[in-house]
């Protein structure tokens, strides 16, 4: 450990030392950001890491371009009133009425050096006869200000209601928002980025932290002689990189650039600790105006260890009273994933015009093959595309935490009609961003996670549409020697698709139809498969300038593998809204 640490120390001085004579984001084609006519670079960021959310590509970025909202502040805050029935269609035929009141506030603020969007709600249940009472709190925010010249300031947040299977796959605003199965999500984050130049030298660095938290459910669907998964708890997550480099053309033909990035994750799960250092050189080579090959070669070392849980009576782990592993502080650190040595990667970016970026690469890292890149289209002001594939190493909160910091800034929030809660994405013509991959599982097992995620939004007048799409694979981590041994290989596959489409009728009037499919692979054979489907209908109606009448259908459900059993819930909804 002491040589490893002297190792890092090393390749940070160095890339300390290079950082001014040679410094610069390489990988600049004079283009804005497609959607925005921000930022003018694109970061290729390290092999596989965290390439769908690097932070510099929301660094001091300005506002006003094609896709954004005007300049100014929107405030509206509300209180809502409305009446619930759901009916069991499978197993049984149960049906509930609930009776629901919220208060909840969305705003967005948008300037030349500002930019933040917040969907906040708070819903409280009132069950008759049988039906429980029950509380959510939902919500997503997302922004940055600049608070000096070349330096800006990021945060973002995220309160969600997720339901648990017994496998370990979650699933965001469920349909029975009062089960035992169900917990909440929360997570934050914030911190600077820093953006300067030195004559042709262009350096950037950026640091976060992030903080996400599970509660645990009180209780999961589980099949005879199957134990539910370690639900995650929580964690806290830091994210530091530093990058220069000069662009090509002003200094040689060709851009170079250094840079290094430190990641940390603590997951209080059997005190898991996720440590990813690397550090590498970069090269740009023009090849036409607007396409360029780019390459990079560096070092890496990653380690992923944790301690045992608690051992009882014939060496059982003892589980606490929150239903996870209880962890054993006097046990040694094992370490369950140790990689370290060269990491190269190389591939295209093209950018044809404002309206069309792409940047593919592959290389080498985390020990294998990796792929990572993006793509993002803008035909017009009315609709953007965006794809982006990632390959990293982490834990669920630290895939929460990029998730979040890689939403624009200026978005609209898709809600449930029935739940009220936040569904898996949100629409934006700044672009794309989704939260399903993230939050698909919510086992406490470190991972290395690899997907693919495209988003379409378009806003059209009258009519709006939105449509995400993903694959998230995650391959998990664990120390021999302990509890957590059992799922180290295990592979979990979440694919989904969700969307919405919106219309308006006239002035005072809407509909809109919503649905989303996930399908959940938990990859042992003690957890059975799940498909999780849902889809709804809805119509709103202006009474007044401030007072709106709305309603509500919608059909959700779980099909599970044998023997546990699949439910189907049917759901209807009438209430009133005043927004201030």
């Amino acid at each position: 450990m002491t040589s490893r640490l002297l190792r890092r120390g090393l390749l940070l001085a160095t890339a300390g030392a290079c950082v001014l004579p040679l410094a610069a984001h390489a990988q600049s084609i004079g283009y804005g950001n497609v959607g925005s006519g921000g930022d003018s670079t694109v970061s290729s960021g390290d092999a596989g890491a965290d390439s769908s959310s690097a932070p510099e590509k929301k660094s001091g970025r300005s506002r006003g371009g094609r896709g954004s909202s005007a300049y100014g502040v929107k405030l509206t805050p509300y209180i809502e009133a409305a009446q619930v029935v759901t009916a069991q269609l499978s197993p049984g035929d149960d049906a509930l009425t609930y009776s629901m009141v919220a208060a909840g506030v969305d705003a967005s603020v948008q300037g030349r050096n500002n930019g933040a969007t917040v969907s906040l709600r708070y819903e409280h249940r009132f069950g008759w006869g049988r039906a429980q009472d029950g509380d959510t709190l939902s919500g997503v925010a997302n922004g940055y200000a600049t608070v000096a010249p070349g330096v800006t300031l990021h945060a973002g947040g995220l309160a969600a209601r997720s339901r648990v299977e017994a496998n370990g796959a979650s699933t965001i605003s469920p349909f029975d928002s009062t089960g035992d199965a169900v917990t909440q999500v929360y997570s934050v984050y914030a911190g600077p980025s820093v953006s300067t130049h030195a004559g042709p030298v262009a350096v950037q660095a950026n640091y976060r932290i992030g903080y996400t938290k599970v509660e645990s459910p009180d209780a999961l669907v589980v099949a005879p002689g199957q134990s539910p998964v370690d639900v995650f708890d929580d964690s806290v997550v830091h994210l530091a990189d530093v990058h220069a480099g000069v662009a090509p053309g002003q200094v040689l033909p060709v851009g170079l650039g250094v840079g290094a990035k430190y990641y940390r994750e603590d997951v209080s799960n059997l005190d898991q600790r996720v440590e990813d250092f690397s550090a590498r050189a970069d090269v740009t080579v023009p090849i036409t105006n607007t396409l360029a090959a780019v390459g990079g070669v560096g070092y890496e070392d990653v380690e992923v260890s944790s301690r045992d849980a608690l051992r009882g009576p014939g060496g059982a782990p003892v589980i606490g009273p929150d239903g996870r592993y209880v962890t054993d502080n006097g046990s040694p650190r094992l370490l369950a994933y140790d990689v370290s040595g060269l990491i190269w990667d190389a591939g295209v970016i093209w950018r044809p015009s404002r309206r069309t970026a792409l940047a593919a690469h592959v290389g080498r890292r985390y020990g294998s093959t990796t792929y990572y890149g993006s793509f993002a289209y803008a035909p017009n002001a009315r609709g953007a595309f965006n794809v982006s594939v990632y390959d990293n190493v982490a834990g669920f909160g630290g895939q929460v935490s990029r998730a979040l910091d890689a939403l624009p800034d200026d978005f609209e929030v898709v809600r449930d009609p029935l739940s009220g809660g936040i569904g898996g994405c949100v629409s934006s013509l700044d672009g794309g961003g989704c939260l399903n991959g993230a939050l698909g599982s919510v086992r406490s097992s470190v991972f290395r996670a690899r997907g693919i995620m495209a988003t379409y939004s378009l806003n059209a007048g009258r009519f709006g549409a939105g449509v995400g799409g993903g694959y998230d694979r995650r391959k998990f981590i664990g120390a021999p020697g302990t509890v957590l041994a059992a799922s180290s290989g295990v592979v979990e596959e979440n694919t989904w698709l969700a969307g919405f489409l919106s219309y308006k009728l006239d002035r005072d009037s809407g509909i809109r139809a919503d649905g989303y499919v996930n399908w959940f692979q938990s990859g042992s054979s003690f957890a059975g498969d799940a498909t999780v489907v849902g889809a709804s209908a809805s119509y709103y109606r202006n009474l007044t300038r401030r007072l709106s009448a709305n309603a509500a259908v919608g059909i959700n459900g779980i099909d599970r593998a044998a023997p546990l059993v699949d439910e189907w819930i049917a759901s209807a909804l009438l209430g009133l809204r005043y927004s201030f």
